[in-house]
């Protein structure tokens, strides 16, 4: 962070409201609890897969620019990062209308918190932390209510789009994967928290080991052990599928 951001940040009033954020149309004051709504729906059936890259220079000025309290880069900060946002707190929960309430919690997490964010990792990493933690708190009071939850294999992939055949397989086969999918959701959604954000930020994210520690609070070694046991479970859950 400059020097001229951080004397920026300390003259800042502390009574100053947070910005305006947009969702799907609808307009909320960070920090104020907004309405239950169906917001993101397009943009997240068109979300891509996660690319990982070093925070660039642009990202700084849009960082400088939110702390400021400019309207438009924090909804450009908002439209970049909300649909992984999103399918995080989804295949975490499990619950779509769980993830929505989750995604819009992180961002207002996110405006209340942005100008303590000191560049020790990515912005975007700094952000699946804040998804993580959010997703856990949830789903403590979450599970006294609904402990049966499962991951729904429609709402995740209403997130990601439907995977593109080259072959067209016939309709057997669909229906086949389909529900070889749904088992495998099923069985990651039935692991422990802290094993299915790990095996979740691994291999549905991409992310790299110190990227997930981060993300986590823990150390690497924490997580290759989650990921370990993570794994060992859904053999277990799976081996009639792929016997050892």
């Amino acid at each position: 962070m400059s020097k001229r951001t951080e004397a920026r940040r300390r003259s800042r009033p502390r009574g100053r409201r947070l910005p305006c954020i947009r969702y799907g149309g609808t307009r909320t004051l960070a920090g104020r609890r907004r309405p239950r709504t169906r917001p993101l729906v397009e943009l997240l059936r068109s979300a891509s897969a996660v690319e990982w890259s070093a925070l660039p220079a642009a990202d700084t000025s849009l960082i400088d620019r939110c702390v400021e309290g400019d309207e438009e880069a924090c909804r450009r900060l908002v439209e970049t990062h909300q649909a992984m946002v999103f399918q995080l707190a989804l295949a975490l929960l499990g619950d779509r209308e769980e993830a929505l309430d989750v995604s819009q919690d992180v961002f207002l997490r996110v405006f209340r918190t942005l100008a303590r964010f000191r560049g020790d990792a990515t912005l975007r990493t700094w952000i699946y932390r804040i998804v993580v933690n959010q997703a856990r708190n949830r789903q403590r009071s979450w599970t006294r209510r609904r402990r049966d939850a499962q991951v729904s294999l429609e709402d995740y992939a209403s997130a990601h789009g439907e995977p593109r055949a080259t072959n067209q397989p016939g309709a057997d086969v669909r229906l086949e994967r389909r529900q070889l999918a749904k088992r495998m959701r099923a069985a990651i959604g039935a692991l422990p928290f802290e094993q299915r954000s790990a095996l979740v930020l691994r291999e549905f994210h991409g992310m790299r080991y110190q990227e997930i520690a981060f993300s986590l609070g823990v150390t690497v070694g924490t997580v290759k052990s989650r990921l370990a046991r993570g794994r060992a479970a859904l053999r277990e859950s799976m081996k009639e599928l792929w016997p050892r």
